[in-house]
């Protein structure tokens, strides 16, 4: 199938909720694409206005590029057009600019490129390996901001004058003066999206800049509770968000920082919590302990029970 054109890409992505399916994998670490084009299958019966292949929390940083193909080409697969596959996409130039071209030639719909690898770099070496990667492909490519890779205001302008495919700017560092500064600079030219962990809990201060989608972890558990809070947010519904905020976020938010890594972990201890089990995670990431699994349980069901309650 036809990949879609990245100005389709830019437009279709910012008008609804994104998600991240975790990757499935078997005891031994290896991906069980069955599994994960079942999951994918599942999410596509909720309204979702995009899919991220081999993101963040589909732990695109434990996949050989190899893997993020499979990955990529099994959601590509089993979407079939319906909504955009984008792809994770990463690592030092040379091996992300080989990923961009798989992604492309399985049929994905666009690239989000994650931080490189380690190293910290200035502006100018983040401008040529973004740059690098824009050039390497015709899909429309989305930064995303953070750690080690932070590009500024007049870094992103420059990439978005020298490659009309860089459609999207993820934010995952919470620097509302540089958001600030990011958007009223490059206004509509690029869609905006919130990729702080678990976005949900910036979700309506970010809107007020612009940033009118986010990715949710927490879709690939609870589909109908993250479209309630995503609804919510975009109908201003400040008491019902804080009410959301208070009653599961917050809480879902303390039990995640317990453990390095777990805002992976939390969301395939999630996947067995529900009866969709995804396997575990692959290291150096570890699992949450069965007291936080149990506590995760009675977190779910409360807010399971709570969106029930309000949709009935």
């Amino acid at each position: 199938m036809p990949n879609l054109s990245h100005t389709d890409i830019a437009s279709r992505i910012g008008g609804g909720l994104l998600s991240f399916p975790v990757t499935h994998f078997d005891a031994d670490g290896a991906f069980l694409e069955g599994p994960y084009r079942a999951h994918c299958a599942w999410m596509l019966e909720h309204e979702l206005a995009g899919l991220f292949a081999a993101g963040g929390t589909g732990e695109f940083f434990s996949l050989t590029p190899a893997e993020v193909r499979d990955v990529v080409a099994a959601a590509v697969a089993e979407t079939g057009g319906r909504i955009p596959v984008i792809s994770g996409c990463g690592y030092g130039t040379a091996i992300a600019t080989g990923i961009a071209r798989d992604a492309e030639a399985v049929g994905a719909d666009g690239l989000l490129l994650l931080p490189p690898y380690l190293m910290s770099a200035s502006q100018e070496g983040l401008f040529r390996h973004v740059d690098a990667v824009c050039k390497a492909t015709g899909l429309g490519v989305i930064v995303y901001n953070r750690d080690n890779a932070i590009v500024d205001d007049e870094t992103l302008a420059r990439l978005c004058d020298a490659n009309p495919n860089l459609v999207g700017f993820k934010d995952g560092v919470g620097d509302i003066e540089l958001m600030t500064r990011i958007y009223a600079r490059m206004g509509e030219r690029l869609t905006y999206i919130g990729g702080l962990p678990t976005a949900e809990t910036f979700a309506t201060p970010y809107l007020t800049m612009g940033v009118t989608t986010y990715s949710s972890a927490i879709f690939n558990f609870m589909p109908e509770w993250a479209l309630h809070f995503y609804r919510s947010v975009r109908a201003d519904d400040r008491a019902e968000v804080l009410k959301q905020l208070r009653d599961f976020v917050l809480p879902y938010i303390t039990l995640r920082n317990r453990g390095r890594g777990y805002a992976v972990s939390i969301v395939k201890a999630g996947m067995r919590v529900v009866g969709r089990d995804a396997g575990p995670v692959r290291s150096p990431l570890t699992d949450l302990d069965e007291a936080e699994h149990a506590e995760l349980q009675a977190l779910v069901e409360r807010a399971t029970a709570s969106v029930m309650a309000t949709a009935g």
